[in-house]
Parts: structure tokens; C-alpha cells; sequence
């Protein structure tokens, strides 16, 4: 059997669950083991799986560790360094959702040339003495931002700076429809196929759609909103606006 241990502090257990979280189903599914423990102040994953499985295990677990250092480790890297004007809460999730997804594909790529699975990983150690030049490339982009804060003070520049972000986000579907309703927003990545089936505000959605970063969207509302009007401000072309939802979708969903 092939064993190995995540570790996290257990002041960040709750990051250490979100990785439980995504690392069980299919590690279940290929018929491993997957235990925690706290214990001398960290908070522990332990895998275990049968020899034959460790490549495509392997493969899994990165996977894993790669997407929480690009999300999590890199908002609080964001919420930490990142000063600017203060913009609508609206436009300030779109700003930092699309600076978390800027060039994603090369922090993915730099992660997963640097991490070692063939011992027990410690992954703020490995975050903080391995990944430095990662936490470079970020300071970076957000030091671009910084500096221009007085110019994005105006509302226009800055809608100017989140479509360059968007605009250079690589696109991950094909085709979108946002359908808003009284009790908030429906995302259908294809007609009858709802995104997480569940509602968004308008915050979540915002987020959402710059995390699906599509070629295409349709817009269907009876009522506009300030999300509305930012979706069609920062995609500009992709978007098409019609007064009300399909019949196919209102009625599967």
C-alpha cells in the first residue's frame, strides 16, 4: 500500500477540510483510504492506497493541492496586498475574481513543477519556501495595481482594467445563459443543465461567471441590475440580452 500525509496548520483547518472535502470522492472511488487528525498543531490527511493506484492517486492529490494554492492561498495573498480605490462591493468580487483567475494556467504549471508527492507534504512550508517565485508573479500584478490606484479612481478606468482582466482570462465554456428571477440568478451551462442548481446573488454570480469565463452569454431578465449591467459592461460582445427566459428553461427548472 502507498501512504502519504497532508498537512496544514490547525489554524487553517478550514482550508485543510475544503482539501478533505475534494480529496474523498475519488479517492474513495478507486477504493483508497482517507483519514484526518490533529495532532501537534497541525491538522492531517493521510491517504492510503493500493500500490498499483499511486501514479493516478498522485495525480489527483496535486490536482487538489494545486487548485486550494490558486484559490485560497492566492485570495488571502490578494486581501492582504491588494489596495485600491473603494469601488461598488459588486465590482471590487468582479476585481479580485478575475486577478485570482489572471494567468491561472501558469501558476497551475509552476505549482505542479515544483510539488514532490513521493514524501509528506507540509503545504504552508511548501507554500512559503518552494512557491516564492509564484508569490513573485503575483506581487507583480498586484503591485501594476497599486501603483495606478489614483488612476482607477474613476469608474471608467476602472471597468477599463477588468475587461483587459477578462479579456485575457483563457475561456473554459463554450456558452452560457444567466436567467434572473425574483429570488436571484439561475446559471445554465447548456440549456437544460443548471450550474451547481442553486441560486446566486448577485455577487456569487459575478464570481461565477468570470470562474466559467465563457465565449458566449445570454442574458434573461424581465429587470436589470447593477450585476447585469457589469456582466454586459465587462464582456461586452459575448453577451446577448433577451427580455425574458426560455420556455425550456423555465420549465425544467
Amino acid at each position: 500500500m502507498w501512504e502519504i500525509s497532508l498537512n496544514l496548520l490547525s489554524e487553517n483547518i478550514a482550508l485543510g477540510n475544503i482539501l478533505l472535502k475534494a480529496i474523498i470522492p475519488p479517492i474513495q472511488e478507486l477504493g483508497g483510504v482517507v483519514t484526518k487528525n490533529e495532532d501537534n498543531g497541525y491538522f492531517s490527511i493521510l491517504v492510503g492506497v493500493s500500490e498499483r493506484d499511486k501514479h493516478q492517486v498522485s495525480m489527483i492529490l496535486s490536482s487538489c493541492i494545486i487548485e486550494l494554492i490558486c484559490t485560497n492561498f492566492k485570495l488571502d495573498f490578494l486581501n492582504k496586498h491588494l489596495f485600491l480605490p473603494e469601488h461598488d462591493k459588486i465590482g471590487m468580487t468582479a476585481f479580485k475574481k478575475a486577478l485570482l483567475n489572471f494567468d491561472k494556467e501558469t501558476d497551475k504549471f509552476i505549482i505542479r513543477k515544483n510539488l514532490n508527492l513521493d514524501q509528506d507534504v507540509f503545504i504552508e512550508s511548501f507554500y512559503h519556501f518552494r512557491l516564492k517565485p509564484l508569490q513573485d508573479k503575483w506581487a507583480e500584478l498586484i503591485a501594476l495595481s497599486n501603483e495606478n490606484r489614483d488612476y482607477l479612481i474613476s469608474s471608467e478606468s476602472f471597468i477599463d482594467l477588468l475587461k483587459f482582466l477578462i479579456d485575457n482570462l483563457d475561456i473554459c465554456e463554450d456558452e452560457i445563459s444567466i436567467v434572473k428571477e425574483d429570488e436571484g440568478y439561475k446559471i445554465f451551462l447548456h440549456e437544460d443543465q443548471q450550474y451547481e442548481n442553486r441560486v446566486f446573488n448577485d455577487e456569487s454570480m459575478i464570481s461565477s461567471v468570470i470562474d466559467l469565463s465563457p465565449q458566449k452569454i445570454n442574458l434573461y431578465f424581465k429587470e436589470s441590475s447593477n450585476a447585469i449591467n457589469l456582466i454586459k459592461q465587462i464582456f461586452e460582445e459575448r453577451v446577448s440580452v433577451v427580455s425574458a427566459a426560455p420556455c425550456i428553461l423555465r420549465k425544467k427548472h
